[in-house]
């Protein structure tokens, strides 16, 4: 993929460098792409792979046919390229995931195959994780440096294995390459939030955003900032991101931030409707995925809904999935036991939990919000000791570590909750 401002890039390259770099440009390129070769399989299927979070089922699968079938009166490489965007969009991560391994033996380095590496990581399964941080790294060292949509892949890869100092390398040596790099841009905002940065990484963070509002990652990367001013004790500025951003709909981000808000000790930004957080629940995707449940759980437990929380325990430890009923119930009934105020069965739930917390899913910073509860719950209990022992290496290495001070600082009255129940 050229750089920016290359002479005579056409449309097919400027479209896939856009969606590479998750620009805001890049679905209006995609369907300028599509509506100029609407008999090219790959195009249709790069937009329903841009597009998917808006398609019904139906739709989904009728595009992707069509795709297919001119994929394959192209070449082999579009064939197995709009298959594996198949297998992605239909959340089919394992099968994806075994799909690209044969792809890159066939078509090594493939930038435009890269777009679905994640699906390694969101199988939930430490074999295919480690399967698909191997695939980058041999990626890349076949694209080369030169190659920034390779380079900040790597970024990623190395952020979420806390391998920090190469992941900023990796990830500034894309943005030299390509400053809209998206990946890269992610990267750094994840090993940024690994150091404790705090006003250093929201002024990038704000400076790259304020070049392209309507980036795909806009609202996401708007939630790292907010992190990083809940570092560093910034809460005004967390809650106004939060308000000023997240949607009704980002229940999972939203939650997320106020639930560390309310461990902490600080007033939320405006709360989920709980109303709608239990229809989420109820509807077809409620239990689809276990981090997409743990999400609407967090959102359960800022609102202090202990009831629907015991209630979604039981629902899990029923579940036939292992991760349902081994990682995520402890989790969900914990969290219910400190919405109730019963810090100790919290701690105890916890602790047994241990690594297993991988197996809710998402990333680091994501899974992070786990050991912040556990955190807050021996302090409620008195165990100040074990509290510091836990968040020991982030508060030693996190620059700005405002957040895990209050995480250790006792509630005003023992054995009171860290904020008042709303109401």
């Amino acid at each position: 993929m050229a750089g920016p401002g290359a002479a005579g890039v056409s449309l097919e390259n400027a479209a896939v460098r856009e969606l590479a770099a998750m620009s805001g440009r890049a679905v209006p390129l995609v369907r300028d792409w599509v509506a100029e070769r609407p008999r090219l399989g790959v195009a249709r299927a790069l937009l329903v792979l841009a597009t998917a979070g808006g398609l019904s089922d139906g739709a989904l699968r009728e595009e992707l046919v069509v795709a297919y079938r001119d994929a394959q009166a192209a070449d082999a490489r579009s064939a197995s390229l709009v298959y594996g965007v198949f297998l992605y969009t239909h959340r089919q991560f394992r099968l994806t995931a075994d799909h690209l391994v044969t792809h890159f033996a066939r078509w090594p380095g493939d930038e435009v195959a890269s777009l679905m590496l994640d699906a390694f990581h969101a199988c939930g399964d430490a074999g295919y994780r480690a399967h698909g941080d191997a695939l980058a790294e041999q990626q890349y060292a076949l694209a080369g440096a030169d190659s920034w949509p390779w380079t900040g892949r790597l970024a990623w890869t190395r952020a979420e294995q806390g391998r920090v100092e190469e992941a900023l390398e990796l990830a500034g040596h894309a943005l030299a390459r390509y400053p809209r790099s998206g990946l890269a841009a992610h990267a750094r905002a994840h090993a940024e939030h690994e150091l404790g940065a705090g006003p250093a990484s929201t002024g990038f963070l704000d400076r790259w955003l304020a070049v392209d509002p309507q980036a795909m990652q806009f609202k996401h990367l708007t939630w790292h900032a907010a992190l990083q001013s809940l570092a560093c004790g910034d809460f005004t500025d967390a809650r106004r991101r939060a308000d000023e951003v997240l949607s009704r709909a980002d229940v999972g981000m939203r939650s997320a931030t106020n639930w560390r808000l309310l461990l902490a000790g600080q007033r939320p930004a405006g709360r989920c409707d709980l109303d709608h957080v239990r229809s989420l629940l109820a509807g077809p995707g409620g239990m689809a995925e276990v981090f997409h449940t743990f999400n609407l759980a967090l959102a359960l437990a800022v609102e202090a809904a202990t009831e629907d929380l015991e209630a979604l325990a039981r629902r899990t430890a029923a579940d036939e999935r292992p991760d349902y009923r081994e990682v995520l119930t402890p989790v969900v009934q914990a969290l219910a036991h400190v919405t109730a105020g019963r810090a100790r069965a919290a701690v105890d739930l916890l602790t047994r939990l241990g690594a297993r917390v991988e197996r809710i899913g998402g990333v680091r910073v994501e899974r992070e919000i786990v050991q912040d509860t556990l955190a807050r719950a021996l302090i409620d209990t008195g165990e100040h000791a074990r509290a510091a022992t836990l968040l020991h290496e982030r508060v030693t290495t996190r620059r700005h570590h405002t957040y895990e001070d209050l995480l250790l600082a006792p509630a005003a009255s023992p054995g009171d909750p860290p904020w008042p129940y709303p109401s």
